[in-house]
């Protein structure tokens, strides 16, 4: 992306057809996103760059390779306006190994969880991996890290100084994940960041769930610019007409688009026009069995979008959001040659994938072998977590015997945790998990060796009958979260993760019944797609034989420590009131006999 004058000159001339193009795709009916039209036109590539759209005749030369498009339609490369692949567990080579054949070549992303594991030398390593990647990464630099309130612990902490150091790197592009409550509370490290953005003409990109009336003012006095989290199409309709970009979001545990797309066809078709599309957190599964952003368009074309529209809403509308239209979003002279072969705009399959001026997929797989990089012991890091024992997940109180009033966090959704008032048997001082009611034990250990901090709480929702389970991948701060009911499994499971570098771990009896081993930072693997969703398919069987019958049970459960969305949470300090913005204690009441 970068342009020295020399380059600038080299474009130029290929634009003017003084330099004869390397590739013209010919044949094929242009998607224009720009003027809302489709029309016979061809395409001529120089390098990575669009250098001419239409009669293209005069820039072939003698070496010029033709593509025939044969009549497919040609579509913008599709963009995914807000996504934290690493959810995947999957590498970036990984990850663009499953996108990039349906029709993924851009994605605006903070690459936030690599950071909580590995700071900026496990950042700079993943960006090095980017440029040897098909799939374009738009990167927004974290407002913060940890995003939680009160703090927890990660192996990075990035600050409003580190602002001043990142924001002038040529691969930054914006603030990214501006939660609202730092806006609101005034943190210190979250203005700085803004400020600093607003000085280097950067825009500042949200996350702003169930912000309305005077808390979403606050938050757009602030400068941001978009939001990627709206639970209702009134919430889209709010902070549109209060002048923000909005991406709908449909990831494959939460299935906003129907509900966020009324905005459009229900309320004010003009909204359109700066309605985004994103995934946020996918899985290996889901994209080999559904698709990616090709999945959104037709799910938003099924809900009465029309194909144009549809196609803008996965293309320019979110490449001008982001300020990034002058690179892609659009088949226009100058703009990097990302360009999808589909062959009905309304079935939207897409056949073959060009991105920066390459042929790099056919028939949904890479035309290439794409090879990740040897990973250094930055991102190959052990678990600095101590061994645990059956006592760590204890929950001791000062009572021998009698009963406990407890708040258990009970899960309304992957993100979403309500009240549930129980009341628990306390034996020889312990109060019991009780899988007849629903209630598990779920704890958090913090596994950077930064201060050895292990938290205890109750959760309900999950209806495990025995077992555990664990995961080193737990966004956003990427501690080790263990879930069970009984103390002598979680031991287990955690000791297992701690012992193997990472990964999932579903145990019962004892036993350990599947692992998902996460070699890179804990948190993702360089395997290829089909084997991750082959392992997601057996842990997700493991962890159901526990009990559970929630789509997700690994996934709802390492979302437990995301704190942005209301009511409750658990982070390595503790169980979270994110209404209060504190710590509490599960325990409310104690009953002797």
């Amino acid at each position: 992306m970068e342009r020295t004058i020399a380059d600038l000159k080299t474009r130029i001339r290929a634009g003017r057809g003084k330099l004869p193009a390397h590739k013209v795709i010919r044949g094929g009916q242009l998607v224009n996103v720009m003027s809302s039209e489709i029309y016979p036109a061809d395409v001529a590539v120089y390098g990575d760059m669009i250098a001419a759209v239409g009669d293209v005749s005069a820039y072939i030369g003698p070496d010029t390779e033709i593509i025939e498009a044969e009549g497919r339609y040609l579509v913008p490369g599709l963009i995914d306006g807000h996504i934290h692949s690493e959810c995947s567990k999957l590498s970036i080579t990984s990850y663009a190994k499953a996108v990039v054949p349906h029709g993924t070549t851009s994605m605006i992303s903070g690459l936030d969880e690599y950071i909580s594991v590995s700071g900026l030398e496990g950042l700079k390593e993943v960006l090095a991996e980017v440029k040897r990647s098909p799939l374009k990464v738009f990167w927004g630099a974290p407002y913060k890290t940890p995003y939680t309130v009160p703090q927890s612990t990660v192996a990075y902490n990035f600050t409003k100084e580190t602002h001043q150091q990142v924001q002038q790197w040529p691969e930054c592009f914006g603030v990214w994940e501006t939660v609202r409550e730092f806006i609101q509370e005034e943190d210190e490290d979250t203005l700085g960041a803004i400020s600093c953005a607003f000085q280097n003409r950067l825009p500042v990109f949200g996350c702003a769930p169930m912000a309305r009336g005077n808390d979403l003012n606050g938050y757009l006095c602030a400068g941001v610019r978009l939001d990627h989290e709206s639970y209702d199409h009134e919430e889209v309709v709010e902070k549109m007409r209060k002048g923000m970009h909005m991406l709908i979001r449909e990831s494959c545990v939460t299935h906003f688009l129907s509900e966020n797309i009324r905005a459009v066809t229900e309320v004010n078709p003009a909204f359109a026009r700066r309605v985004s599309f994103c995934t946020d957190d996918v899985t290996a599964t889901d994209i080999l069995s559904k698709g990616h952003l090709d999945n959104v368009v037709r799910l938003a074309m099924a809900a009465g979008v029309d194909p144009m529209t549809a196609i803008q809403m996965a293309t320019i509308n979110s490449a001008e959001a982001y300020r990034i239209d002058h690179l892609v979003g659009s088949i226009c002279p100058g703009r990097i040659a990302d360009i999808l072969f589909v062959d009905d705009l309304r079935t939207f399959n897409v056949e073959r994938v060009m991105t920066n001026g390459s042929m790099v997929a056919e028939n949904q797989r890479l035309s290439y072998e794409l090879k990740a990089p040897e990973r250094s012991g930055v991102l190959k890091g052990a678990l600095k977590c101590a061994l645990t024992t059956p006592d760590t997940f204890t929950y001791h109180v000062d009572m021998e015997e009698g009963s406990a009033d407890v708040l258990a966090m009970d899960v309304k959704g992957p993100f979403v945790r309500k009240r549930r008032d129980v009341t628990l048997q306390v034996e020889n001082g312990v109060v019991l998990p009780d899988p007849e009611q629903d209630v598990a034990l779920v704890s958090v250990l913090e596994r950077f060796g930064r201060n050895g901090n292990k938290s205890l709480a109750f959760c309900s929702g999950w209806k495990l009958k025995r077992g555990a389970m664990a995961s080193s991948a737990a966004p956003d701060d990427n501690d080790l979260v263990v879930m069970g009911v009984s103390p002598e499994d979680m031991s287990i499971a955690a000791n297992y993760l701690i012992e193997h570098g990472g990964g999932q771990v579903v145990v019962a009896d004892g036993e350990i019944l599947q692992f998902l081993p996460l070699p890179v930072g804990g948190i993702v693997s360089d395997c290829e797609p089909e084997e991750m969703a082959e392992q997601e398919r057996r842990i997700d069987t493991a962890a159901r034989s526990l009990g559970s019958d929630l789509p997700n049970p690994m996934m709802y459960m390492f979302f437990l420590p995301i704190t942005a969305i209301p009511d409750y949470a658990i982070t390595d300090v503790g169980p979270v009131d994110y209404v209060n913005l504190t710590t509490f204690d599960p325990v409310l009441r104690l009953r002797g006999k």
